[in-house]
């Protein structure tokens, strides 16, 4: 039995460095920025919504309005959306990268994640800045008086 060695983390024989950009680098480096303004925004978002004013019960309907009607909290929660479907994304594709062994397999599961994040990225965006309270309230309705004026 002859005895194998294992080839040095960095030696050269094990990949050779392809030209352009290195993705998983700038991959690992956007987890751990992302990660710590998800915190951020994470906290000041439950900071906001369940001790500040009344505490937990201020969140009515009535609430969600005022915050989608300022700008900042539109900003806020889109990029609290955008950051967390991102970081959520690049992490499942590095599951799907160390798991998946088949390239054909590993390739549609990687495609379907991004597709899935994308959506949800646009779906997200597009409900936070065309919200309307006032759309399909008929004269029966609670909101009927806020939404004359």
């Amino acid at each position: 039995m002859s005895a194998q060695t294992i080839a040095a983390p960095r030696s050269p024989e094990l990949r050779p460095r392809k030209a352009g950009a290195n993705l998983e680098k700038w991959g690992w480096i956007y987890m751990r920025v992302s990660g710590v303004l998800l915190v951020v925004l994470i906290f000041g978002h439950l900071f906001v919504n369940l001790m500040a004013g009344t505490g937990i019960h201020q969140i009515d309907f009535a609430f969600v309005v005022g915050k989608f009607a300022t700008p900042f909290w539109q900003w806020w929660d889109v990029l609290m959306l955008w950051l967390a479907l991102i970081h959520g994304a690049n992490g499942m594709r590095t599951i799907i990268n160390d798991y998946v062994t088949h390239n054909g397999t590993r390739r549609v599961l990687v495609w379907a994640v991004g597709l899935a994040a994308a959506f949800l990225i646009l779906l997200g965006t597009l409900v936070v800045f065309t919200f309307d309270p006032c759309l399909g309230v008929t004269a029966d309705s609670s909101l009927w008086d806020m939404c004359q004026g």
